[in-house]
């Protein structure tokens, strides 16, 4: 699996945790919304891979807020899921693009865009490739 590094659409910082790993790689780390609680949401940066971390008890099936703990700017995108119309939650890349993922605990989509694919795209190949062996 290939390691993404992403950062706050707003106001550019690191969202990567290098000391929280999951998987053996930096976290994605997030501030987590939930029934009036907060608490630090730590993403595997592992695309494909759904182990999150959290402290704060939330349901499968219920959506969640996510925010930058830089800036705390809402991290929710335009775009709705394509499997179950929840608001998707926007990570800018740190090489260019963006990687968007629901806000429904246990829906499984997610979107990888970017914004020069023919570059973007071949440079994500080579890191899986590098994966790979």
């Amino acid at each position: 699996m290939v390691s993404v590094y992403v950062k706050c659409p707003h106001c550019g910082k690191s969202l990567m945790n290098s000391a929280k790993k999951l998987e053996g790689v930096p976290s994605i780390e997030v501030n987590l919304t939930y029934a009036g609680k907060h608490a630090p949401l730590y993403l595997s940066s592992l695309y494909g891979s759904y182990k999150v971390e959290t402290e704060l008890n939330m349901p499968v099936g219920k959506v969640a807020g996510f925010r930058c703990p830089h800036c705390k700017a809402d991290l929710k995108s335009t775009r709705k899921c394509d499997a179950c119309s929840s608001q998707m939650i926007a990570f800018e890349l740190k090489a260019g693009g963006q990687v968007q993922i629901c806000s429904r605990r246990g829906c499984k989509k997610h979107v990888l865009e970017f914004q020069d694919p023919a570059g973007e795209l071949q440079a994500f190949y080579k890191s899986y490739l590098k994966a790979l062996k």
